[in-house]
Parts: structure tokens; sequence; C-alpha cells
């Protein structure tokens, strides 16, 4: 009977004016039913009536639309624009979701934004639904992960959030392996399985320890600030890899990054990723460390060179 109410309201809503023969015949009952319906409804103060006349009907009153949904036209078209994010996960739902509210709303949201999570090959489409599926429904997952030094583990998790950061996928979850909160890198998750076991969800998932994004490091780890001389040529590249008040652009025309970080392997690959172009001038140290990767890397081409020319 619930739920035939709230469909009565729903379609009210949505077309206006229904009469009690076509509601009747919606939810296969009687006329006299959906009169009862109707008090019901009314008793539990629903501004429901009914309208004598060619077009009559039953209806409910145009404040109580107002009143009781409190959204303006903008936030509407807020509501429907994320949606339309939503639908570029490819997952069910949300198309009927959009259909719905559209409808309601009477309106037609506008396509402002497209975020697809899956990768262009579209091998990881899967992987981003069951994740979705699993933090929705609040099941666990199992999966191998590989740590930082190439190691791997399997983790059984209780998901909560996908998370974006830095140009790369993170999973927050409870791990139970580690019995602590972690975050793990989309990109090292491999062979996911969604179990059928529910879990409760965990009053704090705040993050503690384990894999961390280059912005979440431990508060004791202090910001050092890198001088790196960068040709101009890499403009696009800068730009997109820097904030603007950490470029300086000098007289010649190229450019002198401050950047801000927690000195780490992840720097050290930003550093080395302009190649020839980029030179680091201070802190001394981190321009020693770069010096000397670039050596292991030059002697490594030089051995296998050497072996091929034999």
């Amino acid at each position: 009977m619930i739920n035939r109410l709230l469909g009565m309201i729903y379609i009210l809503m949505k077309q206006g004016t229904v009469t009690a023969a076509e509601l009747a015949e919606r939810f296969e009952v009687s006329v006299r039913t959906i009169y009862r319906d109707m008090d019901t409804l009314s008793a539990a103060g629903i501004p429901i009536y009914a309208k004598k006349g060619k077009n009559g009907g039953i209806c409910l009153t145009e404040q109580f639309v107002l009143n009781k949904m409190l959204i303006t036209k903008e936030e509407q078209q807020e509501i429907l624009s994320g949606l339309i994010s939503l639908r570029e996960t490819r997952a069910d739902g949300e198309e009927t979701i959009l259909q719905k509210l559209g409808e309601f709303f009477k309106t037609d949201p506008v396509d402002w934004l497209a975020i697809d999570l899956s990768d262009w090959s579209g091998s990881r489409e899967q992987l981003y639904g069951d994740i979705k599926t699993a933090i929705l429904a609040r099941r666990l997952i199992r999966f191998d992960y590989y740590g930082k030094q190439g190691q791997m583990s399997h983790r059984t998790v209780e998901p909560v959030q996908l998370l974006f950061k830095e140009y790369t996928w993170y999973l927050k979850a409870f791990c139970r392996e580690r019995s602590a909160w972690r975050l793990f890198k989309l990109f090292r998750m491999k062979r996911l399985e969604l179990l059928e076991e529910s879990f409760v969800p965990r009053e704090e998932c705040t993050q503690k320890e384990g894999d961390h994004s280059k912005n979440e490091k431990k508060k004791d780890e202090p910001f050092t600030v890198i001088d790196i001389r960068i040709d101009q040529k890499e403009a696009y590249r800068i730009y997109d890899r820097f904030d603007e008040d950490e470029i300086e652009v000098l007289p010649d025309g190229n450019f002198m990054v401050h950047m801000h970080a927690v000195v780490d392997d992840w720097v050290y690959g930003v550093i080395l990723g302009f190649g020839s172009s980029a030179e680091v001038l201070a802190p001394e140290a981190v321009r020693h460390e770069v010096i000397q990767r670039i050596r292991e890397m030059a002697e490594r081409y030089e051995i296998r060179e050497s072996k091929r020319e034999r």
C-alpha cells in the first residue's frame, strides 16, 4: 500500500491531473480503492483533491509541489547536471533517475561536464563499476595489490570512497589485513573480486596510514622548495604541472620553477620527466641526487650498448 501511495504522489506531481480510472488501471486496483487512497493521503496532510468537469481528475495543489521540493530552477539544473556526470561511469541506474527527475522538474539538463572513469582502451571499465557497486551496497572486495617496492599482497577491504588526487585515482577503504584505513592506487589493484559479504560502515573513515598521495604525507615531513630551471619549449607542460605562484618567467623567456614538495621518488620522477630541458639549481642535495640518477641511467644504457656491440 505504501508503494502505491508514493507512486500516486509521483504520478500526480509528474502529470498534474490523472483520472481515478487511470490510476486504478496503473496500480491494478479498483476505482474505489483509489478514492480510499485519496482519503488516506489527505489525512496524512497531502493536499490532494478531485476536479470535476471535462478535464477533471485527481490532482495535487501547485503549492504542495513548491513547498515540498524547495528547490529553485538553478538547483534543479545542478542536480540534473550532477546526474549527467555520474552517467559517464556507465553504471546502471543513473539514466533512469535522470529521466524521472527531468520529467519531474519539467526541464532539460545542460550537459556541461563529462567525467569518464574508464581508460582509453575500456579495459578498466568493469573495475570502476564493481567498486561503485561495492561502495553503494557496502560489500567487501578482494584484490591483489602491488606496493611501492613491487611486492604483491592479497587484500580484503571495506570500500568507502573513490578519490581522484594528483592525476591518480585512489580507493579509500578499511583494510582487514592491516586493520587500518588505506588509500589504494587503482592502477596497482589487480584481479578484483566483488564479494557477497557485506559490512557495517565504521564511524571513522579518516585515513591513518598506508599508501599516500603527494599531499597526504605525514605532518612531520617538511616541504622543500626546489628551484628548477626549465626551457621555454616546455611551457605547456610547466603550466600543466605546477601552480602559477611556483612559476617565474625569466628575462630570456625560460622558466624558473620553485617547486614546493616533500622530496621523494615522485618528485624525482617529475624532474627527470622533463629530460634535458630541466636543471635543478637548489638545494644541492636534490641536485646531486638527480645527477646520480642520471649517471645510473646512462651507465645502464652504456652497458647494454656494449653487450649489443659484442
